[in-house]
């Protein structure tokens, strides 16, 4: 009988193992800046191992509970959460992982820090990413459209960095008669004494233990369709701490995402305050969207990176056929081929981040302001796309380990799953990239970045790649040249194999820009090996043909 008990993967630090973002941030940062944030990064990286990854463990095993009722049968409605995860918000407000980007201490870069701590955050935090996505997203609506009283109130608990102050938004946009096509809402605002008060239910609430939440619904009298719903904030509870007219009828059982609390519910009644102007909900809540979207971008390079991080442990520790897999060469190919699906991604979210950053600030040109419109339905879409591959390839390096609860390992895949459905499932996002194209004119932007990046490229083992990039660039100029001057809808046809396209490329650009600054300020460039093989990809649209088979 063997006594043989293999050992498993040990996670790492995930700021210290990382030459990635240690490499993209040195690059991007001014230097003291980098002085100034990298001893936070380095001691969240040790709380991530230490803390929170045991922490995200154990509310994976404590689910929340839906209490209806007191024992005396009086209608209480409470959602029972488990110590692990109040802890996992409580380290988050500790770490400022929303109060960063509102304080904005570090200028135009300070997107960039906040979304550094949520790559190294999440993947442990049981997706508690979630509320505090939704919470950053509520903030910004509020900071742009909200009146004085919910600016002073409402925004300093959104973005408090003290845990006993602090409060977390949920994003009630679901229904019955629509998911993503919001048009069909059928929530109710009526005004009662001065008063609106929502009657409606909605099919999703994730976070629904949050303090406030943001919805749509119509007021009274308003059109049919999108032009006539308005933003709306409501307070789930009263200063009683009832809930506000509000009846939660069941908890979701959902494939992953076990710790999130994620209710069916009715509003009875419950006031609301009137966000911005009537019926420009769809326009104001673009804002909040914009934010959850590259939050849910940065939560799949996260998981992307995590399973890459396990698997290359392992592969230094488990055996087949006379070698460890590490000296596979199959086995090295594929974790080399995923590390460049990451590598590719992670460029475009952090580059997005740049963006918002300098937008936040006032720090963007219009044209960079026109690219973030297009960049950011494009990096949620392409990410949750591929953080589902790469997490479903990493369980395969497990072999049976992979397929088995216990080892947590097919948490990343089932986590990863939701990422292409929140916030807008592919074909919605693919759809508003063509409204960016069509009625913002991002597509011009998209074309001048690409183009200025790659011009500045010099390096002669680089050459090749930058043509095949242009090559793809051309592709796309061709494309959208072809469907302006044909007047047709081959163009929403193929909206997602340009959407992917478009992704693709730029990737591909921010890589060769990253690489050429490797070569030019050291003897080693790990980002080498990652663009070239970016690059040698095949870039052809054709319209008239879907996805899959232009993909």
């Amino acid at each position: 009988m063997s006594d043989f008990f293999q050992s498993p993967p040990v996670l790492q630090n995930p700021y210290l193992s990382d030459t990635l973002i240690q490499t993209y941030l040195k690059r991007t940062l001014p230097t003291h800046l980098l002085m100034e944030i990298e001893p936070e990064l380095k001691q969240l990286g040790t709380r991530v191992v230490h803390e929170i990854e045991t922490l995200g463990i154990q509310a994976e095993a404590q689910p929340p509970v839906h209490i209806p009722f007191d024992p005396w049968g009086r209608r209480i409605d409470h959602i029972k959460v488990s110590e692990a995860w109040r802890r996992l918000e409580e380290i988050a407000v500790e770490e400022k992982l929303i109060a960063i980007a509102y304080d904005r201490t570090q200028g135009e870069y300070s997107r960039i820090f906040q979304f550094s701590k949520v790559y190294l955050y999440g993947p442990s935090s049981a997706i508690y990413t979630c509320p505090l996505a939704m919470t950053d997203g509520a903030a910004r609506a509020i900071e742009l459209y909200g009146d004085t009283q919910l600016n002073t109130q409402a925004f300093r608990h959104l973005t408090s960095s003290d845990p006993k102050e602090f409060w977390t938004a949920g994003q009630w946009m679901t229904e019955r008669t629509g998911g993503s096509d919001v048009s069909h809402t059928s929530t109710v605002a009526k005004q009662e004494n001065g008063l609106y008060r929502l009657y409606g239910t909605k099919w999703f609430t994730s976070a629904t233990t949050s303090q406030i939440a943001m919805t749509l619904a119509r007021i009274e009298g308003a059109p049919n369709g999108s032009r006539g719903l308005s933003l709306f904030y409501l307070e789930l509870r009263d200063h009683h701490g009832h809930l506000n007219q509000i009846q939660i009828h069941r908890l979701k059982n959902k494939l992953g995402t076990h710790a999130l609390p994620t209710a069916e519910l009715c509003l009875n009644g419950t006031p609301a305050q009137l966000i911005a102007e009537e019926g420009a909900g769809v326009k104001r809540i673009a804002s909040l969207f914009n934010i959850t979207r590259i939050w849910n971008a940065c939560s799949a390079i996260g998981f992307m990176r995590r399973g890459i991080a396990l698997a290359q442990d392992y592969s230094t520790k488990r055996s087949a056929f006379g070698q460890l897999l590490k000296d596979q060469p199959l086995f090295r190919q594929r974790l080399e081929s995923l590390e460049t699906e990451l590598w590719g991604a992670f460029f475009l979210v952090f580059r997005t981040s740049e963006l918002l950053g300098k937008e936040e600030t006032n720090q963007a040109s219009i044209s960079e302001s026109a690219l973030l419109r297009l960049l950011t339905p494009v990096i949620k879409l392409y990410t949750a796309k591929q953080a589902i591959a790469v997490s479903s390839e990493i369980l395969e390096c497990f072999g049976g380990a992979g397929y088995v609860e216990d080892t947590g390992l097919p948490k990343l895949l089932r986590d990863s799953q939701v990422l292409s459905i929140w916030e807008g499932t592919t074909d919605v996002l693919s759809l508003d990239c063509l409204r960016a194209i069509e009625k913002e004119h991002s597509a011009l932007a998209f074309l001048e970045d690409t183009r200025r990046l790659l011009s500045e490229i010099h390096h002669p083992e680089l050459m090749g790649s930058v043509q095949k990039t242009l090559h793809g660039l051309a592709v796309i100029e061709n494309t959208l040249q072809q469907s302006s001057e044909e007047k047709t809808s081959n163009l929403h046809y193929s909206a997602r194999a340009l959407a992917f396209t478009i992704a693709r490329v730029y990737a591909g650009a921010l890589l060769l820009s990253h690489t050429q600054w490797e070569i030019t300020h050291s003897t080693y460039s790990p980002s080498k090996s990652h663009a070239i093989r970016w690059c040698n990809r095949d870039y052809s649209i054709q319209l008239n043909r879907p996805f899959f088979e232009n993909h």
